[in-house]
């Protein structure tokens, strides 16, 4: 089970049905239909996340070519499931493929299938992943791992949507909504020389950075809910909770594995701990880790967005606990309602 649905390791993730998520009802605007189901799986408050989701629903109507850049464990693929779902392509196949999966000599084969008798043991033509994905969206994840021949004949797809199956004299032509995702800059890679630059300009017509968890660490509590939720949903029991101080904890590690990582915890914490409640002790990670400071940030800045991201992890599992009840909230955390209000209101918290 994985709380985040992805399948590292696999060439080619399994693909979900239409509508994963939850039916919509339909509006006669097919994109105010799909758009809030879709960005709804997306969870994140921070600004930098926000202006992500908020360029989703554009990227997805302009259909150009995206790249999603970000470090692994990002959410880079959660993000183009989202433009793919969000789409005019939302009823035809989504295929993530992970490039570096598939053998250098083989990929050829695996995009543009191959004809009957096109080598020895071909004994049947084999359909690829291109027409596989026809009238969808085919996402490339990991694309510096192609290697320079493949780079050519992908750029060649991208010029005018046509390619030849191995061992076909002509050419087929498809229409399929290219993604593709690395958590490399690829513009270093083309400085080596191990990236062709037409193709990185031919992908890159519309690029599409995802944050690190460690500079969106307001959203920790938000995504920890989630994830506990759908544990909960998936396992059939009883949600546990994370203690304030926990969630401080979450919020001060600097999660180098980003997204992937706090799902991995947090699977681990609500399984493996014995109590409803969750304290520091019961986190798998490494004690009085503090996320680390942005280069050139001073001491002042530095402590100054500690304590804002204390106050904020607090206050959302405080108000959490009690049902956004600023009166009960008050009373646990032994302060006077007006100072809680006021610090509510500071950090944009909902309250009743």
């Amino acid at each position: 089970m994985n709380l985040l649905d992805s399948a590292p390791g696999t060439a080619v993730a399994p693909r979900p049905s239409h509508g994963e998520g939850g039916e919509v009802a339909d509006t006669g605007d097919p994109d105010a239909a799909r758009s809030p189901a879709e960005l709804a799986h997306l969870v994140g408050e921070s600004p930098a996340f926000v202006a992500v989701k908020q360029k989703l629903p554009l990227l997805a109507r302009y259909e150009a070519p995206v790249l999603l850049t970000g470090e692994s464990g990002t959410g880079k693929e959660l993000c183009a499931r989202a433009l793919h779902y969000l789409s005019r392509r939302a009823g035809k196949p989504f295929l993530p493929v992970n490039c570096a999966a598939i053998p250098l000599e083989l990929f050829e084969r695996e995009l543009f299938g191959h004809e009957k008798g096109s080598f020895t043991s071909a004994w049947t033509a084999q359909s690829g992943l291109i027409a596989e994905a026809e009238g969808g969206t085919l996402l490339l994840d990991e694309i510096e791992t192609l290697s320079l021949p493949a780079q050519a004949k992908l750029l060649r797809f991208l010029d005018d949507s046509t390619y030849y199956p191995l061992g076909s004299p002509r050419p087929s032509r498809a229409d399929v909504w290219i993604l593709a995702a690395t958590n490399v800059d690829l513009r270093l890679k083309v400085q080596e020389r191990s990236f062709r630059a037409d193709l990185y300009y031919r992908l890159a017509v519309m690029p599409l950075a995802l944050p690190p968890l460690r500079e969106r660490r307001g959203d920790v509590p938000l995504l920890v809910a989630h994830l506990s939720a759908r544990h909960a949903h998936l396992t059939g029991g009883q949600s546990k909770r994370l203690s304030p101080r926990a969630l401080v904890a979450l919020g001060q590690y600097a999660w180098p594995g980003n997204l992937r990582e706090l799902g991995n915890v947090i699977q681990q914490v609500l399984a493996l701990s014995p109590g409803d409640l969750i304290e520091p002790e019961d986190l798998p990670i490494p004690s009085g880790t503090l996320a680390v400071p942005r280069p050139g940030t001073s001491l002042k800045q530095a402590r100054a967005e500690a304590v804002a991201q204390f106050e904020r992890t607090y206050l959302t599992e405080l108000l959490r606990q009690h049902g956004d009840n600023v009166t009960q909230a008050a009373r646990a955390a032994r302060t006077e309602r007006r100072t809680l209000g006021r610090l509510i209101k500071k950090h944009g918290l909902s309250k009743r």
